[in-house]
C-alpha cells in the first residue's frame, strides 16, 4: 500500500481549503479524529471511504451543520469555524447534500432563482440562469416543471446548479451519484471537472462509486474509522490494488 505515505500530506502552496486537525464527535466519543486536508483553486478532491468512515460528517463540520470540537476550516484564509451556516455560504462555500437540496414545490427555473437570491440581481441574474441551462440542457426544456416531477438525474442536476449559481469557491458534494444512470453520473462527474478547471472551483466529492470520483479527481484521500489514511494522486489511488482492497472494498 504505497500510497499510504501520503498519509499526512505537506502544507500546499496557495491552498483555497484548509482543514486542520479537524475533530468531531457526537457525544459517544469522536467520529473524525485529527483530520486535515488541503485542496488547491481548480482541485478537485475525491473523499472515499466505507459507509460510517466519517465522509458525511465531515461535509457536516464544514457547513456548520456538525460542531467541531478542535481544529480550524478555513476557505482563502477564512476561519469558517463559529460562522452560522448561511455565514459560510456568503463566504464561498455551497454543499449538495446527499438527497439533493431542491424545493419541490417550485419550479426548476424558482428553484434557480432562489440560489441566485443574494449573488445576483436583474440581468446578471439573467445571464447566470442562461448558464445554467446551457450547461445542464434538461433543466431548460423542464423549467416549468415542478421540482417533485423532476427525474432523479433532473433532481441532481437542479441541486448542482442552485449550487454553482452562486458561484462558490468551493463546492462540497454528498454521494452525488447515488440511484442515478451511469450516463447521468458521467455527464454530472464530467460537468464537475469541467467548471473547476474553467472557474478555478475548489471540490471536494465525498462518492461511494469509486472509480467514477477517481477518474475526474486530481487527488484522492481516504477516511477510515474517522482517520485519514490516505492523501495521495487519484491515478496512484486507482492503481494500488491492494489499497482499494484494504480501505474501499474492491
Amino acid at each position: 500500500m504505497s500510497a499510504t505515505s501520503a498519509a499526512t500530506p505537506a502544507t500546499r502552496s496557495g491552498a483555497a481549503l484548509s482543514i486542520a486537525g479537524l475533530t468531531v464527535g457526537y457525544g459517544g466519543g469522536p467520529v473524525l479524529h485529527d483530520v486535515s486536508i488541503e485542496a488547491r483553486p481548480g482541485e478537485v478532491v475525491a473523499l472515499l471511504g466505507a459507509n460510517g468512515a466519517g465522509k458525511t460528517t465531515l461535509l457536516g463540520a464544514l457547513t456548520g451543520r456538525v460542531r467541531a470540537t478542535a481544529g480550524t476550516i478555513r476557505l482563502d484564509g477564512t476561519d469558517l469555524r463559529g460562522m452560522r451556516t448561511e455565514d459560510r455560504a456568503r463566504n464561498g462555500l455551497a454543499l449538495v447534500p446527499d438527497g439533493q437540496s431542491v424545493v419541490g414545490e417550485l419550479t426548476v427555473e424558482e428553484n434557480l432563482r432562489l440560489g441566485a437570491l443574494w449573488r445576483h440581481r436583474g440581468a446578471a441574474r439573467e445571464r447566470a440562469i442562461r448558464g445554467i441551462y446551457e450547461m445542464f440542457e434538461p433543466l431548460e426544456r423542464r423549467k416549468d416543471a415542478d421540482g417533485h416531477q423532476l427525474s432523479g438525474g433532473e433532481r441532481q442536476m437542479l441541486a448542482l446548479g442552485r449550487a454553482l449559481i452562486a458561484e462558490p469557491r468551493l463546492l462540497a458534494l454528498d454521494e452525488p451519484s447515488l440511484g442515478l444512470a451511469p450516463l447521468v453520473v458521467a455527464q454530472i462527474m464530467r460537468t464537475l471537472r469541467e467548471t473547476a478547471r474553467e472557474r478555478g472551483l475548489t471540490v471536494l466529492l465525498a462518492e461511494q462509486n469509486v472509480t467514477g470520483a477517481l477518474s475526474i479527481a486530481d487527488r484522492g484521500v481516504v477516511l477510515n474509522l474517522g482517520k485519514v489514511v490516505v492523501d495521495a494522486d487519484a491515478a496512484t489511488l486507482a492503481e494500488d490494488s491492494a489499497l482499494r482492497h484494504a480501505y474501499l472494498g474492491f
